[in-house]
């Protein structure tokens, strides 16, 4: 079912969305080489439940931690661990949820880990540039297909990148998960036809090699994640969104210069 958001209900996941926020610039502070991809999880889940929210994700499906944390060729799921040190050169993708007061939010963003290379550079700027295309698209009037058409053409035609299909956006509120599902590939002019009251995430995973993504099992854990197939580096950015008469609205933005427009 999807769910018309009131102004009331919108401004309270923006509410939700400046916390994910600052969680989100603070890890550029503490992102270096040589921490663990659970010091990541200790300082999420601190920064979260010290502004009064809670880490939605905790429980979520058996899973037992406020973020996802994914390094290099792992696209999306990953577990925070203790012996995952981080090194000159990594790319890391944060992934969670957050729960302020009933309302949520769900951000996603990759950190360069000390200096990275020239192409892992390229990948992260078209993968940050191609979240923003997709929110161009995501205006009352157009349909889901408009989105992921927009994202699909930058990332693939003109960038030759991966497009990876088997994970996508989707509606958010009240719950984690809602309906529309939001594709990153698709036709424009075709699918749900996109209506003011509307939230949902944007949130594209792009590889530098294939599209496609295999899973692989947590030992000692019930739990899934997936790394590209062929073990190329991969990136994500997401925000969640709301469709507006006036535009998209970004809920979660960490920075108002850049994004004026859709504030």
């Amino acid at each position: 079912m999807i769910t018309i958001k009131s102004k009331r209900e919108i401004e309270g996941m923006r509410e939700s969305g400046a916390i994910l926020a600052g969680m989100h610039k603070g890890l550029r502070d503490i992102i270096k080489p040589g921490i663990s991809s659970w010091e990541i999880e200790e300082f999420g889940r601190h920064y979260i439940e010290s502004h009064g929210a809670i880490p939605e994700q905790i429980g979520f499906e058996g899973y037992k931690y406020a973020t996802c944390v994914c390094v290099n060729d792992e696209v999306a799921h990953a577990i925070p661990r203790k012996n995952l040190i981080l090194k000159e050169g990594d790319i890391v993708k944060v992934d969670t949820v957050v729960n302020y007061k009933g309302y949520m939010s769900d951000s996603c963003w990759t950190y360069a880990v000390g200096k990275i290379s020239e192409e892992a550079q390229k990948l992260m700027d078209v993968t940050h540039k191609a979240l923003y295309l997709g929110i161009e698209q995501a205006v009352v009037g157009n349909r889901i297909g408009d989105i992921g058409a927009a994202i699909q053409k930058y990332v693939e035609t003109e960038n030759g990148f991966g497009n990876v299909r088997e994970l996508i956006g989707h509606g958010i509120q009240p719950t984690m998960h809602e309906l529309p599902d939001v594709p990153h590939y698709g036709v424009a002019g075709r699918g749900l036809r996109l209506k003011a009251g509307m939230t949902i995430t944007i949130e594209p995973m792009v590889n530098l090699g294939t599209w496609r993504i295999v899973p692989k099992e947590v030992p000692n854990e019930d739990w899934e994640y997936y790394v590209s197939a062929d073990h190329s580096v991969s990136a994500q950015y997401e925000h969640t969104i709301a469709i507006t008469e006036d535009g998209p609205k970004i809920l979660t933005s960490q920075d108002p210069e850049t994004d004026a427009a859709y504030l």
